[in-house]
């Protein structure tokens, strides 16, 4: 990743994604009323998905290529797996199969949506190079 913008490619990624399992949790809490800290129960609740992002970078060495689609979707598989793993088995959280649903569903279109948006808005190679 030594072409030019290829760390603000990187910052743009680390932080999109960081900022969608934010909304994620921000949502879910403002829908369902709950009670408590803004900060600190956002902070419990979001925890196990932040690890589990970042689990995901590293499996997917996303830092090669952050933009990528293929990218987005091993990140999405990990974040969400492990974020469920973590969540049940070491933050007492529930993973009750419509929560599942709903994060398989909003982090699959905000991990990998964007990444698609951008590979699609991105210049195409002239035919023939």
């Amino acid at each position: 990743m030594t072409e030019p913008g290829a760390a603000r490619r990187l910052a743009i990624a680390v932080g999109i994604d960081i900022a969608s399992v934010v909304a994620f949790v921000v949502i879910g809490r403002k829908n369902h009323d709950e009670s408590g800290s803004l900060v600190t129960g956002t902070l419990k609740v979001v925890a196990p998905f932040l690890i589990a992002l970042a689990l995901g970078w590293v499996v997917a060495r996303a830092w090669r290529a952050p933009m990528a689609v293929n990218t987005g979707i091993v990140v999405w598989l990990v974040t969400l797996v492990a974020g469920m793993l973590l969540r049940k088995f070491v933050f007492d959280g529930g993973t009750a199969l419509p929560f599942i649903i709903v994060a398989s569903l909003f982090t699959l279109l905000s991990l990998v949506g964007w990444r698609f948006l951008a590979e699609w808005r991105a210049p195409k190679p002239a035919a023939g190079t």
